[in-house]
This record gives C-alpha cells, sequence and structure tokens, in this order.
C-alpha cells in the first residue's frame, strides 16, 4: 500500500519527532499534527525546573513547520478515530498512517476548591506567578514533580508543605528504602514534609483531611500522577488498558495505527513486560522507531528506561527497572552528597543490575546503563563499593 497521508496525534515533543523522523526517512508525502494546545512543541521538563526558577520564559523546540512540510493544526485535540478518519472537533483527518503520541493528563482530587497541576507551560507561568514570598502552598505529592515544584517554592521564600499519602518520598518508582534517603532533602531547605498523609478533598481556602484534619492554604498544586490521553481512542477498535496497547514494534491493534511516548504501553522483551514510560527520553525516541515502522521498517523498541530530577540543588538520575523483589545495593553513604542505590536480579555469580539510582554520581548512572544494555553480570561486593566504577564490577 503507498502510503500518502500521515496524521500523527499530538502536538508535543513526540509529535515533533515523529514528524522530523517521517522526512528523516524519506517519506514525501502528507504529514498533517494535531496539537491540542494553542502552542508549537515545547519540552516539558524545564517547566518545573529552569521555568519555575525564573531562568526560562519558553521551552519552544525548534520545529520548523514550514521546512516539514508540516501541516500543523494547534488548538486542535483528536477527538475520535473511525476506521480510517480522525475527527476533531474542527475537522476530519484521513489517514493511511496514525500515530499517536498524545501523552498523559494529570489526576485531579476530590473537591471543589482551585488546584493548580503542572503539564503545559500556561499552568507552569501561572505557578510561577503566584510563587511570592510569604505565600502559604501545600504540594500533594512527593514524587518527582512535586520535589521539584517544592525546590522552587521554597527557593522564592513560600512556606511550603508537601503531603504524601506513602511513607516515603517517591516510594512508587523508588521504594520506600530508596525513598526514605530523600526525607532529609526537605527538611534541609525548609519545606515541611508529611508523610503518610492521604488527601480527603481541597476546598477554597486549602485541604480537608481525614479525620477532621485541615491545612489553610494559598496555592494548592496536585501532583499525583498522570493517566494516558486516550479517551478519545474509546470504541475505536484501539486495545486499551494502562495506555495504548502495542507490540515491541510500537504497533496497536487496529492496522496502521502506531502509539509512542507516555500514552504507548509498549512490549518489552528485556523485561518480560509492558511498560509505559513517562519520560521525556521515551517522548525523545520512541517516535523514531514508530514513525520507521509506519513507513515499512522493522525495528524493536526495548529501551533501558532513563529519567532525572533536579531537586534541592541535587542531580538525580534514575537508569534501568527494578521490581519490588529486587535487591537493593547501597554505593556510598546516602545521608551524604554522593552516593548510589543500585538494584540486581538473580542469584549469586548470575546477579545481574537491573537499576541505579544516582546522587551526584552521573558515571554510576551511565555505567550502569552499559551493563544493563549488555545484560553483563555483576560482582555484588565490588558494586558496594564506591571506589571501584561500576564497570569494573562486571563480571565477563
Amino acid at each position: 500500500m503507498q502510503i500518502e497521508r500521515v496524521v500523527i496525534a499530538g502536538g508535543g515533543l513526540a509529535g515533533s519527532r515523529a514528524a522530523a523522523e517521517l522526512r528523516a526517512h524519506g517519506y514525501a508525502g502528507q504529514v498533517t499534527m494535531l496539537g491540542a494546545e494553542p502552542h508549537p512543541p515545547y519540552d516539558r521538563p524545564p517547566l518545573s525546573k529552569k521555568l519555575m526558577m525564573g531562568e526560562l520564559d519558553s521551552t519552544s523546540l525548534d520545529t520548523d513547520a514550514a521546512a516539514l512540510g508540516l501541516d500543523l493544526r494547534l488548538g486542535e485535540a483528536a477527538t475520535a478515530l473511525d476506521g480510517r478518519v480522525v475527527r476533531s472537533e474542527r475537522g476530519e483527518y484521513a489517514f493511511d498512517r496514525l500515530i499517536v503520541v498524545t501523552g498523559a493528563g494529570p489526576v485531579l482530587l476530590p473537591g471543589p476548591g482551585r488546584q493548580h497541576v503542572l503539564r503545559t507551560v500556561d499552568d507552569a507561568l501561572e505557578i510561577r506567578a503566584r510563587l511570592q514570598k510569604g505565600t502559604r502552598v501545600a504540594i500533594v505529592g512527593a514524587g518527582w514533580i512535586g520535589a521539584e515544584l517544592a525546590t522552587a517554592a521554597a527557593a522564592r521564600g513560600c512556606a511550603v508543605t508537601v503531603l504524601e499519602a506513602a511513607a516515603a518520598p517517591a516510594a512508587a518508582a523508588l521504594g520506600e528504602a530508596a525513598g526514605a534517603m530523600l526525607v532529609p532533602w526537605y527538611a534541609a531547605a525548609g519545606v515541611d514534609l508529611r508523610l503518610a498523609q492521604p488527601v480527603e478533598s481541597v476546598q477554597d481556602s486549602g485541604l480537608a483531611l481525614p479525620g477532621g484534619g485541615w491545612l489553610e492554604a494559598d496555592l494548592i498544586v496536585t501532583a499525583v500522577g498522570v493517566r494516558p490521553c486516550t479517551g478519545w481512542l474509546d470504541g475505536s477498535g484501539v486495545d486499551l488498558g494502562n495506555g495504548i496497547i502495542v507490540d515491541s514494534r510500537l504497533r496497536a491493534s487496529v492496522p496502521g495505527v502506531y502509539a509512542a511516548g507516555d500514552c504507548a504501553a509498549f512490549w518489552s522483551g528485556r523485561y518480560g513486560r509492558r511498560l509505559r514510560v513517562e519520560h521525556w527520553d521515551t517522548a525523545l525516541h520512541s517516535p523514531n522507531v514508530a514513525a520507521a515502522n509506519a513507513l515499512g521498517a522493522e525495528q524493536d523498541y526495548d529501551p533501558v528506561p532513563y529519567f532525572w530530577s533536579e531537586q534541592f540543588g541535587r542531580m538525580v538520575q534514575y537508569v534501568g527497572h527494578h521490581e519490588r523483589e529486587d535487591r537493593l545495593i547501597w554505593r556510598g553513604d546516602p545521608a551524604g552528597e554522593r552516593w548510589a542505590a543500585c538494584w540486581v536480579s538473580g542469584t549469586a555469580g548470575t546477579d545481574r543490575l537491573v537499576a541505579v539510582l544516582a546522587v551526584g554520581r552521573p558515571r554510576d548512572m551511565l555505567q550502569g546503563r552499559r551493563a544493563m544494555v549488555a545484560g553483563q553480570a555483576v560482582d555484588t561486593a565490588r558494586l558496594a563499593d564506591p571506589d571501584v566504577p561500576v564497570r569494573d564490577a562486571a563480571v565477563t
């Protein structure tokens, strides 16, 4: 089948990458990109970092729609998929191939009060404008976004309280043991961190807590996670689960439909399970595979996941994927400024490094990633020695 029309549903980094990759592979046909926001594609990671700190006002990407021959439809979200046609509130777009990169949207808490979220550049600019000295800021969620927001709010002189339902920060990503090592960072920055503290609802001037508790706040930001934006595909025949169900080549259940980025739940042969990864690295690289395969390639997407965070003056990097049962090994003193947590899977002599959390130790992350890609066994005693490079802990 000759491919003459490609529709990209989603106007962020992943959509921009998909369009560029189509052209890089020599595709000369029509490319239409539907973006829900009124802004051209931009980078999201700086929204909670440099933009929130006032170091940037824009994170726009260098996407030249004219040079790409891209029919860019801003402020026009996909609303339905009907056979070989994508519908929006403004029109209908027939396609030979569809690449879905609609991302994910924030989870909201119950209650009638105003709760801010951080997902778009408009969200970020509005929150930043309200981070004035003395403002009482309540952040619900001590994950990566919550910690970065707390960092910025504290630096701008706000009175910051972070409420987290789990027993440790970032527990969903790291587990409680590693997450507990982040607790002192909050206190040192003057942030009131309240763990094992659920929220019942958001009210006009604060948060209602279980048992009649109350937290007064001038600004409430909810950072309790996101869900893939796939509701517009209901009834389309595309299999949905925790995102769009795709195979290792990012193909959905409907022929001609591909998905990448935050909304794609892809099969990973490396980990023997389906993954949906909500980080910039995935939005950057997975659209390249989706676009190539949409044009006839047969590439697998099976990365070692990676993300980073900047919080309380520290660079935090995580690479890999670990399960609850994997063993945790420390490199260095986690009470200090430079340390790493490593997770291994297997038995003595066959241990495999499956994940690394590096705080101020970027080489541990880089060398750990190489070991994971290679599937190398590691000597756990040498891995636990912070003076031994991770690469030298590999068993050859």
